[in-house]
């Protein structure tokens, strides 16, 4: 039984493009996406959303919180409380661009609370909001997604700090070279905040799901759930924890080099490869279908 990796029809033809040079790839937006996580008597579980089959890319594919970068996420004026943007800079494998670390951090927690409605930020460096699901915060919620309201503004209107110490850096996945939408992203681990709840607040999905991770990842493994790469391989890296505690301590030691998909002619095949993730390696014939 095939599993369930999304694998739209028009990518041979696109590798094809890309392995005999007629493609130009276009540059990758810079995105994060947050897996959000509690504590359950089974162990942890994670909170998944998915794609609404309507969307152009990826649709009907089960996904974390997140999103593109803000030109605004890196605005100088964002109250921030955890460690500084030069070691988030360092963490990120972005140097010394302390700009660009900011953006990504910022960007993490904002889609997390667009999409999600959960906010790590909090009055203080050392606290956090509560309940967020208030008509008023839904007026700020909705400002945000229509650009209407910067996340600077909506930190500065409510006298909050963004808590960067909440995240843990996880992955970083590049979007293959021949797709047209192409993303950066960094992914990101953190907890349910007390008090705080999710819900569905994307118009991009139509369900949502606290699941542990072991269980979505036998779900793909049967073909039940549709996900993308980066999305399998996240979820097996969390299977083995049994806290979130341990998960965000482990977040520590994650190897945050990019995973970006290769693809090469060989043999009278192109094969589409993940370096250092074989599970998702694709043979295509010349003229035919991934095998």
């Amino acid at each position: 039984m095939a599993n369930g990796q999304w694998y739209p029809p028009e990518w041979p033809d696109l590798i094809r493009g890309l392995a005999e040079g007629t493609l130009t790839p276009v540059t990758p937006k810079r995105a994060a996406t947050v897996m959000l996580l509690k504590d359950t008597d089974a162990g942890p579980v994670v909170h998944m959303l998915r794609r609404r089959a309507s969307m152009a890319f990826a649709g009907g594919a089960y996904a974390y919180p997140g999103g593109g970068v803000d030109p605004r996420d890196d605005d100088h004026l964002i109250r921030w409380a955890g460690p500084t943007r030069a070691w988030w800079a360092s963490r990120l494998g972005l140097g010394t661009d302390e700009t660009s670390a900011q953006a990504v951090v910022c960007a993490a927690v904002r889609e997390t609370y667009e999409e999600a409605g959960v906010l790590l930020a909090g009055p203080a460096a050392d606290s956090v909001v509560g309940d967020t699901t208030g008509d008023d915060w839904e007026a700020d919620r909705a400002a945000l997604v229509a650009r209407e309201l910067s996340f600077a503004e909506f930190l500065d209107r409510r006298g909050l700090v963004l808590r960067s110490d909440l995240l843990g850096a996880w992955a970083r996945w590049i979007t293959p070279e021949f797709e047209s939408r192409r993303y950066d992203t960094w992914f990101f681990v953190a907890a349910l905040p007390r008090g705080q709840r999710t819900r569905n607040a994307s118009t991009e999905a139509d369900r949502t799901v606290w699941i542990e991770p072991a269980d979505a990842a036998a779900a793909y493994d049967r073909g039940e759930l549709l996900m993308l790469p980066p999305t399998i391989a996240t979820l097996r890296a969390l299977a083995p924890y049994d806290s979130v505690s341990g998960a965000l301590a482990g977040a520590l030691e994650r190897d945050l080099a990019p995973v970006l998909a290769r693809a090469s002619l060989e043999d009278g095949e192109i094969v589409l490869a993940w370096p250092g993730h074989e599970e998702f390696t694709k043979h295509i014939r010349i003229g035919g279908a991934p095998a």
